[in-house]
């Protein structure tokens, strides 16, 4: 082949593609050999703690990339070196995604959250934080790879005939029998590496990770970055497509008897003094966008951060064992578990995957009860589904971003005082009683405000973003101490029950930044704690039942608190949470975490990222030291219930089948009572 009449750069690509077809399986071997390099460049670049890749781990991923790619060799040469291309590009940003994903959410990408990219547009500023400039080694190879597809695109075929114009062709059944032999030769070998590993550690150190999925890491953990990629496109057609209706009715049957069992517990509560002590109260209830617990009575630089919350706990009951329980869904899960007292799915977002399912929230019980209902948040409606999911809540509006003048930009949208002073003027006009659910946003990651209102002396935490955090804090406190002067204004203190809560952590990963602030190292269970508490207030008329309340509880006890308060029974709702405000702290009462720990206020389980119970941690939260496992070890069965159960009755739509089934026994019983008369 002549080459003269061509560029340098043309030229050397034309060999490299000759090259490429003379030595067969060379372009696979670079190709395994990249991807391998890329996955090690990935454990290295994710540092989870117990996980660095092992020589077991590197065998798995090998066999991974072989499967992912030995069906290359069944495509001609041209063919073969664009799949691979095209493997490699896909295979890297995947990659990619899990390290952004990562750095916020703690967690890998899966299938559930890709179904929500449509969001990645409007992150904006909280993505660019996330990035590093490290992170570009992944895609290095790209500066080869990407011009030498367009080269074999354009000009690929034409070099190869010219190059093989003379040469002796082989049959064809020639080249099929050994592209046959040789694949499934690279998918055997792939599959041995892969399920020998795997299956290992199914018996031995991993029993119980797959059947659980408590968290992508542990399953990361044993299949690799690939490998994981692979289970979550296994699990996701499994969990939708191939049983989406195999759900048994002895299992619907162990459901339902489970939730009803719940709905016991609270129906025995309806005998406590406070069961509807408010009734008819309007409920106004607002969700603070990554506000932590720790940050109630602290100072910096001699000032107070929150003394507006601080001077309102004077007023309410303030509960110092609050506990968020949130997953992936982060805003869109503590929105789901308040309002509708149910566990968030471990992947994806039940906003998103679930929405049109059947749901005992708030908001339509409140609604059936004559309540007006609006939910008030200054971003765009589709952002988490909420169009859909408030339509099936049974909002009577949703004021968006849309409705919103934006007077007053900070951070993501418009700024919280503004945010409340224009949701007031909505509010106030509302026939009573009603239930008003605003959710807040300036003090989202990753806590940009304005100079004018960064009002607190950081010190050494100046510019860092835990500062950021702190002046948003402060902000938003403020904002508070606005709303709740205008809610007097308006006449509405003394005849409303007013709720605060926080959604969930404020994702800052870099634990020297909270220490700092706080002055002293954290142990495992501190910041496990300090990760997971957020504050919860419910100020009622009048101040009344005002104090610390020490019981512990969670995000699902709001709905089941409110509902208690204003004398609407739950009893035969599908709820999971219990009543929090009560005359006496409800026995053996514990909070479930997604993850799989759990707390019962004396001790707090920390769940091992291996899933085998053994090897996680029990803490004894009045001494702060680890203790023996039995006492932890008799509740770690019943918060796994907990968790399937709420899996099951959500991800099937069950309550819905609930509902049908004891309207079909009313109806029989009211037949059988017609006939006997």
């Amino acid at each position: 082949m002549l080459w003269n009449d061509q560029k340098p750069v043309r030229r050397s690509m034309g060999m490299l593609l000759i090259g490429l077809e003379r030595f067969r399986v060379i372009d696979l071997l670079l190709f395994v050999a990249v991807m391998v390099a890329k996955l090690y460049l990935f454990s290295e670049i994710l540092h989870v703690a117990n996980m660095k890749m092992t020589r077991t781990d590197a065998i798995i991923e090998l066999g991974a990339v072989l499967l992912f790619s030995f069906w290359t060799i069944w495509l001609p040469v041209r063919g073969r070196i664009i799949s691979l291309i095209i493997l490699n590009v896909i295979a890297t940003l995947v990659l990619y995604a899990d390290i952004i994903y990562y750095r916020y959410f703690q967690d890998l990408i899966s299938i559930p959250v890709l179904l929500q990219f449509s969001q990645v547009d409007s992150l904006g500023e909280s993505i660019g934080t996330l990035l590093r400039a490290k992170d570009f080694i992944l895609f290095l190879d790209w500066m080869i790879i990407v011009p030498f597809a367009i080269y074999l695109l354009r000009h690929g075929r034409s070099e190869l005939r010219r190059a093989n114009e003379f040469r002796r062709k082989p049959a064809v059944w020639q080249k099929t029998a050994v592209r046959v032999v040789l694949s499934a030769v690279i998918f055997g070998i792939g599959a041995s590496m892969v399920f020998t590993n795997v299956n290992e550690a199914k018996r031995t150190w991993g029993q119980g990770i797959f059947e659980g999925n408590w968290w992508n890491l542990s399953i990361y953990n044993v299949t690799g970055g690939l490998g994981f990629h692979g289970y979550d496109i296994y699990r996701y057609v499994k969990q939708n497509w191939l049983d989406a209706e195999t759900v048994t009715a002895a299992q619907t049957m162990e459901a339902k008897n489970w939730i009803e069992a719940r709905g016991e517990v609270r129906g025995a509560l309806e005998l406590d003094p406070l069961y509807g002590a408010y009734a008819g109260s309007n409920v106004l209830m607002v969700q603070l966008e990554a506000f932590q617990n720790f940050m109630i009575h602290q100072t910096i630089g001699g000032q107070e951060i929150t003394p507006h919350l601080n001077d309102l706990i004077g007023h309410s009951a303030y509960f110092s064992q609050f506990y968020h329980q949130t997953a992936q869904g982060r805003t869109s899960d503590a929105d789901f578990t308040a309002n509708c007292s149910m566990q968030p799915v471990s992947n994806g977002s039940v906003f998103i995957q679930y929405a049109p399912n059947e749901f005992d929230c708030m908001s339509s019980t409140l609604k059936a009860n004559d309540y007006g209902t609006s939910v008030f948040h200054a971003y765009e409606g589709g952002f988490w589904n909420r169009n859909t999911m408030y339509n099936n809540m049974k909002y009577d509006q949703f004021y968006s971003l849309k409705h919103f003048t934006l007077d007053e930009k900070i951070g993501w949208a418009l700024g919280d005082k503004s945010f409340f002073r224009q949701s007031l003027d909505v509010i106030s006009e509302q026939q009573q009683p009603f239930y008003s659910f605003l959710i807040t946003l300036s003090s989202h990651y990753p806590f940009t405000m304005p100079a004018k209102e960064k009002s607190l002396s950081l010190g050494e935490l100046d510019g860092t973003i835990m500062g950021d955090y702190l002046q948003s804090i402060h902000y938003v406190d403020a904002a508070l101490g606005e709303l709740v002067d205008r809610m007097k204004a308006e006449g509405l203190w003394d005849n409303t029950i007013l709720v605060m809560y926080g959604d969930h952590d404020n994702s800052i990963k870099d634990w020297s930044l909270p220490e700092t602030f706080l002055g002293k190292p954290l142990n495992d269970v501190e910041r496990q704690m300090m990760l997971r508490q957020v504050p919860l207030l419910v100020h009622l008329p009048r101040s009344e039942h005002a104090g610390t309340y020490a019981n512990v509880g969670g995000q699902l006890d709001v709905t089941p608190t409110v509902m208690h308060l204003l004398g609407i029974s739950t009893a035969n709702q599908h709820l999971i949470g219990t009543p929090l405000l009560t005359e006496k702290p409800l026995a053996g009462k514990k909070v479930v975490l997604r993850n799989g720990a759990f707390t019962d206020g004396t001790v707090y389980y920390i769940p091992s990222t291996d899933g085998i119970v053994e090897n996680g941690a029990c803490w004894n939260i009045p001494s702060n030291t680890v203790t023996d496992m039995n006492a932890c070890i008799g509740a770690i069965d019943s918060s796994r219930t907990e968790l399937n159960m709420s899996d099951q009755i959500v991800m099937n739509n069950l309550i819905e089948d609930f509902k049908e089934q004891s309207a079909t026994e009313a109806r029989g019983g009211n037949d059988t009572e017609t006939a006997a008369r």
